[in-house]
């Protein structure tokens, strides 16, 4: 007799052992996670948590616990309906629609293929070298610094007295001799006035910016700056060597205009996308019940539709048009950007 019982008990148990493990491993108050979820889950928790719950059971038991009561308040969230708060309800409503359209955008936009973008971005480095390629003119000087510090130095006075050294410089004074001796920089004075760094056009972090104005203001190698003031006095400035203004080559800015490209089309391809959800010719509407409902939110201005969402009204640039037009993605032009 006891023997049947206890045979009888082990098969409730393989039994319901095999029933509990085609559903849930985890289980509470009805709500639980199957083998699978668990599965699922544990994929998108941080590494740290992964190694917390595999080392230690209390851990794992306390992970399991967060994402079980997730479980249980999502479904509580599921349950709750326009009577019990019509607001909060269509607020919610709202986000899950955009979740979901960002879920199926993403989805898309992650297996598109790009096309090979060879000649056409060879094209646009052609076309567009100003924006991917330029080396700025660079230019190198030596120059003569008289410091001139408020409130000792009147400066107002003393730079007259400075013309008569460039006039000097300009009749074929040697400049050489000149910064030996009057220059106040004691770093450039040693090599004859020279500056130790090429300035590059547009950026101002070697020198000040009214020494770097004036260098580009000088006509020829050889020449001389006007007067030029900055915070450390007064400078005659003379250009020693130029630069040209040059591009880089092709292959240096390749992969920059691949990138570009490839954000391009990916943004024809997510209008293309889009503006198959749009309203099509198809859809009725209820005018009389859509005027009811805006009619409290008239206004006596006439607002522009197109400005309240955003559009432009430009045309579409012409390398996002030439992607369009090569790869067959037309998309609605009055898609909003």
């Amino acid at each position: 007799m006891f023997a049947k019982q206890v045979l009888t008990l082990v098969i409730l148990l393989v039994l319901a052992a095999k029933a509990f493990s085609q559903e849930y491993i985890v289980e509470d108050q009805g709500f639980g996670f199957t083998r699978e979820e668990v599965k699922q889950l544990i994929t998108h928790w941080t590494p740290q948590m992964q190694a917390a719950a595999a080392n230690g059971v209390g851990d794992r038991l306390e992970l399991l616990n967060i994402s079980l009561a997730a479980k249980k308040l999502a479904a509580e969230a599921e349950a709750f309906t326009e009577e019990d708060d019509a607001a909060l309800y269509w607020a919610q409503q709202f986000r899950i629609r955009n979740t979901n359209r960002n879920f199926v955008v993403n989805n898309y936009m992650r297996d598109i293929e790009m096309p090979d973008f060879t000649a056409l971005a060879k094209e646009r480095y052609q076309t567009e070298k100003d924006k991917y390629a330029p080396v700025p003119e660079e230019r190198i000087t030596s120059h003569i610094l008289f410091m001139c510090a408020p409130p000792e130095c009147n400066r107002r006075e003393y730079k007259p007295e400075l013309e008569k050294h460039l006039d000097a410089l300009k009749s074929g004074a040697n400049f050489e001799e000149m910064v030996e001796q009057y220059s106040d920089d004691p770093g450039s004075k040693k090599i004859g006035g020279k500056f130790d760094r090429w300035i590059v056009k547009g950026t101002f972090s070697s020198v000040a910016p009214q020494y770097h104005e004036a260098t580009f203001k000088i006509g020829a190698i050889g020449e001389y700056s006007p007067i030029t003031e900055s915070k450390f006095g007064f400078h005659i400035i003379r250009l020693d060597d130029i630069k040209p203004k040059s591009y880089k080559s092709y292959d240096e800015v390749e992969d920059q205009i691949y990138i570009d490209l490839s954000k391009e089309y990916r943004s024809l391809a997510a209008k293309e996308f889009d503006a198959r959800y749009q309203i099509t010719e198809e859809a009725r509407m209820n005018g009389p019940v859509l005027d009811e409902l805006f009619k409290q939110y008239k206004t006596t201005a006439q607002v522009s539709t197109e400005a309240s969402i955003g559009r432009t009204g430009a045309a579409r640039d012409e390398a996002l048009k030439k992607l369009a037009e090569k790869y067959g993605l037309a998309p609605d032009p009055n898609t909003p950007d």
